[in-house]
């Protein structure tokens, strides 16, 4: 009888888990891939790219590092981070998955345990929560959140900062909550200013009001000492929610960007979000 070869994806990088890839279904159980995996795949290697530098960097420098992953979903990038990167440190580096849904955790952790990654934890908790959950280091040194909905990228910036993160990466998702302050104040700002222009018709406020939060982020970052970098994660072709927010912990100064933080929400009608934005 003639055995049967192992099939050969060029996609897939040296040393990576076939069962971990089984398992996260980019993988069929005979071993296929479909468009949609491939496509999948590539979004996650491609933000590895921007990642395995950071991590790299931060290990050589600092030893052992800590990385949160926040609103994990099934744990495709921590799983991918860990097969890749974390699981030949050999020391006592770790990863941490937060997810709001419970079915998820207990299916990362089970999966965690089946292929031998014993630097992942799960934990059942909201980004909020995780602020001050004991279940989570003191410091961490490197936060991502890929396609966390709406406020979650933001509270993750705000568990970065408070955990005094050296990386931050954020794939921003669904922000809404900008757009509905904008549509609430848009009578009162159109007589105010004819920029206003540029959100009055529902459309624009949604897409504006999308790529103004991510601006505000930006801002808020380097208000705190962060330098950033904004790219697109892959190409439109592969994902509309697209934008790749980098954060790098440098120590910058921080008035400048604070005071345009400040002068944006205000002259754009958003001076109640200052909250969400803070500066130092």
């Amino acid at each position: 009888m003639k055995k049967t070869q192992p099939i050969e994806h060029p996609e897939i990088r040296p040393g990576q888990s076939i069962e971990l890839l089984k398992e996260l279904h980019i993988l069929t159980r005979d071993g296929n891939m479909n468009q949609d995996s491939r496509r999948k795949l590539k979004q996650v290697y491609h933000l590895y790219q921007f990642i395995e530098p950071l991590l790299q960097e931060l290990h050589n420098t600092s030893g052992e590092l800590t990385l949160v992953d926040h609103g994990a979903g099934k744990s495709y990038l921590g799983f991918i981070l860990y097969d890749l990167f974390f699981k030949t440190l050999n020391d006592n580096s770790h990863i941490y998955g937060i997810e709001t849904r419970e079915e998820l955790v207990t299916h990362s952790r089970e999966l965690a345990q089946q292929l031998g990654f014993g630097g992942m934890s799960f934990l059942n908790l909201s980004v909020a929560e995780s602020i001050v959950s004991d279940k989570l280091p003191v410091k961490v040194e490197a936060v991502t959140a890929l396609h966390a909905c709406d406020t979650a990228t933001d509270d993750a910036i705000h568990f970065a900062l408070k955990k005094q993160a050296q990386f931050i990466v954020l794939v921003p998702c669904c922000q809404a909550e900008v757009a509905s302050v904008l549509r609430k104040n848009k009578g009162k700002q159109l007589a105010k200013d004819t920029l206003t222009e540029l959100w009055r018709h529902p459309i624009h406020t949604r897409e504006f009001g999308s790529h103004l939060t991510n601006v505000l982020r930006c801002l808020q970052l380097e208000a705190h000492g962060y330098q950033v970098t904004v790219t697109e994660l892959v190409g439109w072709e592969h994902s509309m929610k697209n934008e790749l927010i980098v954060a790098r912990y440098k120590n910058l100064p921080r008035t400048r960007p604070a005071e345009r933080l400040n002068e944006v929400l205000c002259s754009i009608g958003l001076e109640e979000m200052k909250y969400r934005f803070f500066a130092e």
